[in-house]
C-alpha cells in the first residue's frame, strides 16, 4: 500500500511540474494568456517561496546563532580595544602637559600618580604613589599643569597623603591677577573655593583670575588657583567674599607634580 502511495505522489509531482512548464511555455508563446497565467501562478509561487525561506531559517538557525554569538564577541573585543586606546591617548596627553610644565618650571618638581582616595575624607584627600623615599615631605605644594591642587599632609615610605584645596582647613594667600587685590582662599568641601577678607572697595570682578601671592610658605607665587564666578557681601557688611571655580577638576585628578624645596 505504501509503495503504491509513493508512486502516486511522485506521479502527481511530475504531472504538476509538467503542467506548470506547459503553462509557462503557453504564456510565452501566446501573449493573451500571459497575464492570466502569471496571476494564477503568483500565489502558489509566493507560497512556495515562503515555505523555502522558513525552511531555510529552521535549517540554518543553529549556524546563524553561533555566527551571531561570534560577531558579538568580536564587537565587544573591538570596543574594549578602542576604549583602551582612547585611555592611553588621554594619559599620554596629560603626561605631555606635565612634562612640559616640569621643563618650564623654575622650581624642582616630583611627578606622582594618584592611586587612591582616603575613605574617611573622600572628597578632599587623595593618596599618591610617592613618599619619603622619593623626597616628599609634609607641607609641600601639589599642582598639575592646570593649576594648584593642594599640599602634602602626611608621608610614608612610598606613598603620601595630599589635602586638596577644597578642604576648609586648607588656606592659601591669593591675589587677583588683574588688580593685585589680596585675600585668603580656602575650601568649601564642594566644587568651589571661597576668597575671604576682601575690603568693601576691593577691585574684583567675575571672571577675574586668582593666583597664589607667594605669602603662604611652600606655595610659589603665580600658581593658578581658579576663576571668580560670584561676589557677595559678608554678613557684617564690612567686607566681601568671592566664590572661585578651581582651575583643576579635583574630582578626577590622576597625575600630579609635587613642588620640592
Amino acid at each position: 500500500m505504501i509503495p503504491r502511495l509513493n508512486k502516486l505522489n511522485k506521479k502527481n509531482i511530475i504531472l504538476a511540474v509538467i503542467l506548470v512548464f506547459l503553462l509557462l511555455v503557453s504564456s510565452s508563446l501566446i501573449p493573451a494568456l500571459r497575464i492570466p497565467i502569471i496571476n494564477n501562478l503568483k500565489y502558489p509561487l509566493n507560497f512556495l517561496t515562503l515555505i523555502r525561506r522558513e525552511a531555510g531559517g529552521i535549517i540554518f538557525y543553529h549556524r546563524n546563532l553561533v555566527e551571531n554569538q561570534r560577531l558579538k564577541k568580536e564587537i565587544n573585543l573591538l570596543r574594549q580595544r578602542l576604549n583602551t586606546t582612547e585611555e592611553i591617548r588621554l594619559e599620554n596627553r596629560r603626561l605631555e602637559n606635565l612634562l612640559s610644565l616640569k621643563q618650564k618650571a623654575s622650581y624642582k618638581v616630583i611627578a606622582a600618580r594618584v592611586i587612591a582616595r582616603a575613605p574617611d575624607n573622600w572628597s578632599s584627600v587623595a593618596i599618591i604613589d610617592k613618599g619619603r623615599f622619593h623626597g616628599i615631605k609634609p607641607g609641600l605644594a601639589v599642582v598639575t599643569y592646570l593649576g594648584l591642587v593642594g599640599r602634602v599632609i602626611e608621608t610614608a615610605t612610598s606613598t603620601s597623603k595630599i589635602m586638596l584645596i577644597n578642604d576648609p582647613s586648607l588656606g592659601v594667600s591669593g591675589i587677583v591677577q588683574r588688580s593685585r587685590q589680596e585675600g585668603l582662599v580656602s575650601g568649601t568641601l564642594g566644587n568651589s573655593l571661597i576668597m575671604r577678607y576682601l575690603p568693601r572697595d576691593s577691585d574684583i570682578c567675575v571672571s577675574d583670575v586668582i593666583i597664589t601671592s607667594g605669602l603662604t610658605e611652600a606655595y610659589p607665587k603665580g600658581l593658578f588657583i581658579g576663576t571668580v564666578v560670584a561676589i557677595g557681601d559678608e554678613f557684617s557688611r564690612l567686607s566681601r567674599y568671592a566664590i572661585i571655580k578651581p582651575a583643576v577638576n579635583l574630582s578626577n585628578i590622576e597625575e600630579v607634580l609635587i613642588i620640592a624645596p
